[in-house]
């Protein structure tokens, strides 16, 4: 089974056709192009740094995908995505995001002179090569005919751009672009944003409001990912650590802070499974699934000072118990004298620190801290 998507655009809006929505597909310049000199091999250069590229399945586990997420897959076993390059249409004039035009709109709106002139010439230098490879034309990267000589990837050759496609499965699709004129261009047309099941990067594919359902990886990129994931871990275990040995009592209220299931943590609750609860979630087992988000959302919230953590968790405590009740204006309040205390938990923690609501803090705090001495 295979999809095949062809994608146009107006302005900054791709239409898919066959399907009655509008999606927002996004342009961008090729990192491989930004060397921020004129190098006609620069390109080659950057692929041996990299080490191996391949497009894998973007599975996130805080983001629903029909249930495929809890299995590790983005799409259904033995379905292939078929989807070809992406196209703006403007005033009748069809432009394909390639990454290889340097009359593109975000080429041409470089400001920086300098650096304009040299991803204009990095894009040169890299058709010149997939000229070279694909119709045996060789050119020259200073010709002022330069475009007038592009035989194959002239930006307005649709019958070859429009044959440029990329299939997609659960399994990985290793590229070769340093090998591959085809996996080249396909390399510098994901990285142009010109597959929008695609996205350039895991940081892109997670920053996106809609998940993708692939995403291009690049092994030195993922390590460093990896290290960089490891040592936030390290320290975030370090001051869990601390923590567990100098204050439990702190361990309790960011137990409560973080954890789904705060009611039922209380003064009694030992210490080793306040501290399993917490490892659980600095490695993304608990309601945040990326582990570095956990791990950073962690070390925000240890560092709390001791009042706003017990205020933060007494009113995650309150509201499990309805001493204070969300009502359908989006707004939180105390239940018994119906005063409006915030829109959201850090809202109602700067409500009760005004010493104006001391006599709410106090009914509070002796209404919960019952259920915690228990």
């Amino acid at each position: 089974m295979s999809e095949k998507n062809q994608q146009f655009k107006e302005g900054e809006t791709a239409q898919v056709l066959g399907k009655p929505e509008m999606s927002t597909l996004k342009t961008d310049i090729p990192e491989t192009l930004k060397t921020g000199k004129k190098n006609p091999e620069g390109f080659k250069e950057i692929f041996n740094k990299v080490g191996k590229i391949n497009i894998k399945p973007f599975v996130d586990s805080s983001k629903e995908n029909m249930g495929l997420e809890k299995y590790g897959m983005a799409v259904f076993p033995g379905t292939q995505h078929e989807e070809q390059l992406a196209a703006l249409e403007r005033n009748g004039v069809i432009r394909y995001i390639t990454g290889l035009d340097e009359f593109a709109p975000e080429i041409q709106l470089i400001k920086d002179q300098e650096q304009k002139e040299a991803i204009i010439y990095n894009i040169r230098s890299v058709v010149t090569h997939l000229e070279k490879m694909l119709a045996t034309n060789v050119l020259d990267i200073e010709d002022k005919e330069f475009w007038n000589k592009v035989k194959l990837l002239r930006p307005d050759n649709h019958e070859f751009w429009s044959k440029i496609s990329i299939r997609c499965s659960n399994d990985n699709v290793f590229l070769e672009p340093d090998k591959d004129p085809y996996d080249l261009i396909k390399f510098m047309a994901i990285e142009a944003g010109g597959f929008d099941l695609i996205a350039k990067s895991y940081d892109d594919a997670i920053a996106r409001p809609q998940a993708p359902k692939f995403y291009l990886d690049k092994e030195v990129y993922t390590i460093s990912a990896k290290t960089t994931y490891k040592r936030l871990r390290n320290k975030a275990a370090a001051l869990l650590d601390e923590i567990a040995n100098k204050n439990p009592t702190k361990l309790l209220y960011i137990t409560k802070a973080l954890d789904s299931n705060s009611a039922s943590y209380k003064n009694s609750t030992p210490v080793d499974i306040l501290y399993e609860i917490l490892d659980e979630y600095i490695n993304g087992n608990g309601v945040e699934g990326n582990k570095t988000r956990a791990a950073e959302h962690f070390m925000e919230t240890a560092k709390l000072d001791m009042q706003t953590l017990k205020l933060k968790a007494l009113v995650k405590d309150a509201s499990f118990f309805k001493s204070i009740i969300l009502k359908p204006d989006g707004m939180l309040y105390h239940t018994k004298t119906g005063s409006l205390m915030g829109r959201n938990v850090s809202d109602v923690v700067q409500y009760l620190k005004n010493p104006l609501n001391d006599e709410i803090l106090t009914k509070l705090l002796s209404e919960i801290e019952a259920y915690w001495n228990k």
